[in-house]
């Protein structure tokens, strides 16, 4: 692209020799990034062949919106940079006697039965192994919403005579992102904990792990022993698997505001061509450390768009709520057993609530945050709750999305449902009903709704 201002980007002459001038990828394929070194092919369209070529490295056949295959690689050579022992046998025995005594504790804070079927102390990499399938669900419908809404930036016209080149910038954007999510998980498998560290359930039902060589880098900062911090990890990651397994439709709704994020995705055209020309400038296309430069960059980081700040508030607060919940219960298990619980239950606090770098990068290249900013004030709640109503009624309102508290009742913890026991459309008939059948073991009303309750 011409900085003279005199060019005339909409002349004939101009969109022939590149059709997609005057929109977003107009730098990416014009003179100053692929388009001039290409050549021109048949009506003056860039070599697709040449294309090809120069980024071909980050266009390997894959299928689906987002190239598994090298986010992964990615993510693997992220963590092999630092030592990543597979865990011993005598620390997997330690992970699972801590998780079977976690087990035995909840049974005194919760109306909900162990969620535990299996239990593992994975490495790092085996962190990303055994969490592939969830971030899966999780990523791909925003690398979709992505391609869709970049490829809708293109003019009727572009689109109409670039059939062929579209389908390749499809895959060259999804690599891209896959570039993107792959050092967002390496970064996340260097720090996590636990496979419910991020208040998402990221492995099959029933599956508990703790990350020991994570753990001890962890507990080297506290004055506490590392066997409590092991303890208290476990607990909070049985109260994780008890809330998801007996919470038939929480894992959906969670999911499903990520899907709504994805689809609330819009581009503004303009915005998004000054941004592409800004990062795209100086960048060589045939240099790979100067495209990985570029990726760095984020390019993808695009404004939040109405519908997504919505769906990304509604995410905040069930998040908030999941760990609010899992912070009342274990404080209640170890309020009398383990002196070092109210340092953990600070110091964990602080880590959820404020996030670590690595948090931070993934939300950096993905666009994603996952941190629950309120969740004292669920906390605060649900022990409030516990405290007026029990822990039947606090349990009680997992029942079903629409009697969660809203951001409003984060607001005003110690007041939620203060001069009642269930919400207005529902009776009290109803209520009592459906929380009998969730504790005499059924789903109650709990089925999946169709999309995330407001």
């Amino acid at each position: 692209m011409s900085n003279n201002p005199g060019d005339t980007p909409d002349e004939p002459e101009d969109r022939g020799q590149n059709p997609f001038k005057g929109t977003p990828f107009e730098q990416f394929f014009g003179s100053a990034g692929l388009g001039g070194s290409l050549g021109g092919g048949p009506g003056g369209m860039p070599d697709l062949g040449a294309l090809f070529s120069q980024i071909q490295s980050l266009m390997q056949p894959y299928d689906g919106a987002l190239n598994w295959d090298y986010a992964l690689d990615t993510a693997r050579k992220l963590v092999a940079q630092q030592p990543d022992p597979s865990p011993s046998q005598k620390q997997k025995d330690a992970v699972a006697d801590a998780l079977r005594l976690a087990d035995h504790w909840l049974d005194d804070t919760t109306t909900f039965p162990s969620g535990i079927s299996s239990t593992a102390a994975w490495s790092r990499a085996e962190w990303i192994v055994g969490t592939t399938d969830v971030w899966k669900v999780l990523v791909e419908p925003i690398a979709e919403g992505s391609v869709q809404a970049l490829g809708s930036t293109l003019p009727e016209e572009a689109r109409a005579a670039s059939g062929p080149m579209l389908g390749i910038l499809g895959k060259a954007v999804g690599a891209m992102l896959a570039s993107q999510v792959g050092s967002g998980l390496g970064a996340l498998a260097a720090e996590v904990l636990s496979v419910s560290d991020i208040g998402l359930p990221l492995a099959p039902a029933g599956k508990a792990a703790l990350v020991p060589a994570n753990v001890a880098a962890f507990a080297e900062g506290l004055d506490v022993s590392e066997d409590d911090v092991v303890l208290y990890l476990a607990l909070r990651e049985a109260a994780h698997q008890r809330l998801f397994s007996h919470v038939p439709w929480l894992r959906e709704h969670l999911i499903g505001a990520v899907a709504d994020y994805a689809r609330g995705m819009e581009i503004n055209a303009e915005g998004l061509q000054s941004r592409i020309e800004e990062q795209m400038r100086g960048v060589d296309p045939t240099n790979p450390e100067s495209m990985q430069e570029l990726l760095d960059g984020g390019l993808f980081d695009l404004p939040q768009s109405p519908a997504q700040t919505s769906a990304l508030e509604r995410l905040e607060v069930t998040l908030a709520l999941v760990e609010g919940w899992v912070d009342e219960v274990v404080n209640q298990a170890t309020h009398e057993r383990m002196p070092a619980a109210a340092k953990l239950q600070e110091a964990f606090r602080r880590r959820r609530a404020a996030g670590g770098p690595a948090e931070q990068t993934f939300a950096t290249l993905v666009g994603l945050e996952l941190r629950p900013r309120r969740l004292r004030d669920a906390s605060t709640l649900w022990g409030s709750l516990r405290t007026r109503q029990g822990i039947e009624a606090r349990d009680g309102v997992w029942m079903h999305p629409d009697l969660l508290p809203s951001a409003a009742d984060l607001d005003d913890p110690l007041g939620f449902r203060e001069d009642a026991s269930a919400p207005e459309e529902l009776s009290a008939d109803d209520f009592d009903a459906a929380l009998r059948d969730l504790l005499d073991g059924g789903n109650g009303s709990g089925s999946a709704p169709d999309s995330p309750a407001e």
